[in-house]
């Protein structure tokens, strides 16, 4: 994917919560990029790469898929798109990457491209900061894991946190969902969100109890989404791991478009969860369906909230964080229905340093 799509994905929920946003998203110049696809696997064996480099004076292709001591011959088009194609491929996987002016440069254009970032640790109190690695904590284990699901009908990813000795103890825990925002992967919050680590520090300083934390892949329809989360994540995780499978042992969080994941997955299901956090999130204040649909089921939901629920809690970045009016405004439609929550908020906006904080203020609440 893209630098210019990964922005307009980021940007996703901005879009939603402000017009001025909208326009700015999508009043731009098209480019030859937009629509490129970048792989094409020929009838004949033949397999062409493309990438779109208008500046570059030189393309070339490496990884395995280049035969070895071969020469690919590539063709810049006019409208900035090289082309190169690797003949004859037999069947298999193969790694490949673009050359471009000499510096390795992996597809922007390929599926799983917009999860790869790299990371830089800012750290000016060193292991002292809640969120950094501890040479003397125990740390656990951070798995990636694939699931087929019934939903969607395709395998789908997960990452899921365990304390450390759990393979060796395997004792009953409960289970923490923590969702990431739009324009991201489950990869978020174990990578830039640090949820691995900051976890592993908690425990370690006694302030929170053992338990799984399990970070689905929410970038789909929100609706979707609850269905794949209820459906098939939840009866994965119990299927498959020593948890508890009742309410008092859940709890579920969720940040922007992960928020509003979180909000439609507690309403849909207002009986499964026992501690809720969404984050940096609210309905959209122009969205009047929104407001009266959500209004009508917290009607019906509530004394089923009031019995299930330890804690409902949401955050915010403080007024500068671009969900805040949407957050603000639509408890004002939980006020109404009598519904018991917690607010809180803290200087940072719609950010990573914000979310980290609410990680680490949440967890220790739960299941106590």
């Amino acid at each position: 994917m893209n630098n210019l799509k990964l922005k307009l994905l980021l940007g996703f929920l901005a879009v939603f919560f402000t017009v001025a946003t909208q326009a700015q998203m999508f009043n731009r110049t098209p480019t030859p990029n937009d629509n490129l696809q970048s792989t094409k696997v020929r009838e004949n064996g033949d397999v062409q790469f493309q990438i779109y480099a208008p500046e570059a004076e030189k393309v070339t292709l490496g990884g395995d898929i280049v035969p070895w001591g071969t020469e690919l011959k590539s063709e810049k088009a006019e409208n900035g798109v090289w082309t190169i194609t690797v003949p004859d491929v037999k069947a298999g996987t193969y790694r490949y990457r673009f050359i471009v002016d000499g510096v390795n440069v992996y597809d922007p254009k390929a599926p799983e491209a917009y999860k790869t970032s790299a990371l830089v640790d800012v750290l000016p109190n060193g292991e002292k900061e809640f969120f950094a690695v501890r040479k003397d904590v125990p740390h656990g284990a951070v798995s990636a894991i694939q699931y087929y699901s019934e939903t969607t009908g395709t395998m789908r990813n997960m990452q899921v946190w365990t304390p450390p000795g759990y393979n060796a103890k395997n004792n009953k825990l409960p289970v923490f969902y923590l969702i990431h925002g739009g324009g991201d992967s489950e990869l978020a919050w174990p990578g830039v969100g640090r949820a691995g680590i900051i976890m592993d520090n908690l425990l370690a300083e006694g302030k929170c109890r053992e338990m799984i934390v399990v970070m689905p892949d929410g970038g789909m329809d929100v609706n979707l989404f609850v269905k794949d989360f209820v459906n098939d994540i939840i009866l994965y995780i119990e299927a498959n791991y020593n948890v508890y499978t009742d309410a008092d042992h859940r709890a579920l969080a969720g940040l922007s478009m992960g928020g509003l994941e979180v909000m439609e997955s507690f309403m849909a299901h207002p009986d499964l969860f026992a501690y809720i956090n969404v984050m940096s999130s609210g309905w959209f204040t122009n969205n009047k369906e929104m407001y009266e649909t959500g209004d009508k089921r917290l009607k019906v939901i509530a004394p089923t909230l009031a019995k299930t629920v330890k804690l409902l809690k949401f955050t915010q970045g403080g007024p500068e964080d671009i969900a805040y009016t949407n957050g603000k405004e639509m408890l004002k439609v939980f006020d109404k229905n009598g519904i018991d929550y917690e607010f809180s908020e803290m200087p940072g906006g719609h950010s990573w340093p914000v979310w980290r904080n609410d990680l680490k203020n949440f967890v220790p609440v739960l299941f106590q």
